[in-house]
C-alpha cells in the first residue's frame, strides 16, 4: 500500500484506487483453507470415550450447514447469502449489498466410525459434534477368513 503515491513516478489514481483494492481485500487474501479457519472456528474435547467439537457459525442457519461422513472424514460445509437493499423515501436506492459465501472443514476421524456413531447438534450460533474415540468403537473386522473342509 503506498502511502506517499506520486512521488516515485507513479500515478496518483492508480496508487490511490490499489491501496483501496488493497483494504478491502485484505480478509479475502487468505488461501481459502486458511479463510474457513477464520469463518469456522473449532474447539476439539476430549470427554470419556467420546471427542467433542464445536464449532462456531454465527449467522448461519441451520438448513444452511451440512455435516457428512465420507472415506474416514467428517465434513463440514456452511453456505450463505445476504441481499441488503436500502432506500430513500422516493425508492431510489441508496446502497445495496450481497454476500455469498462458502466454508468448509474436514477432520479425519478414523474409517470405522458409522454414521449412527456421529451426533450433532445446532443452537445459538454453535455446530456441536460427537463421536467416540477410535479405541471406544466396536471394530470392523478388515477380511473374514472361511474354513475349509474336507
Amino acid at each position: 500500500m503506498a502511502f506517499l503515491p506520486g512521488f516515485f513516478g507513479e500515478d496518483l489514481m492508480d496508487d490511490f484506487i490499489n491501496s483501496v483494492d488493497q483494504f478491502w481485500k485484505a480478509p479475502l487474501s487468505v488461501s481459502a483453507s486458511n479463510h474457513a479457519y477464520g469463518l469456522m472456528r473449532t474447539d476439539v474435547k476430549e470427554n470419556g470415550n467420546n471427542y467433542e467439537l464445536s464449532v462456531e457459525l454465527p449467522g448461519y442457519d441451520k438448513s444452511d450447514i451440512g455435516v457428512e461422513l465420507k472415506d474416514g472424514y467428517l465434513n463440514l460445509t456452511a453456505k450463505h447469502s445476504e441481499n441488503k437493499e436500502d432506500k430513500d423515501k422516493d425508492g431510489k436506492v441508496l446502497r445495496q449489498e450481497r454476500y455469498y459465501g462458502n466454508v468448509a472443514r474436514s477432520f479425519f476421524v478414523g474409517k470405522d466410525l458409522k454414521q449412527e456413531d456421529v451426533h450433532a447438534r445446532y443452537d445459538n450460533g454453535i455446530l456441536e459434534i460427537t463421536f467416540p474415540k477410535e479405541d471406544a468403537r466396536e471394530k470392523i473386522p478388515e477380511n473374514h477368513t472361511i474354513a475349509i473342509e474336507g
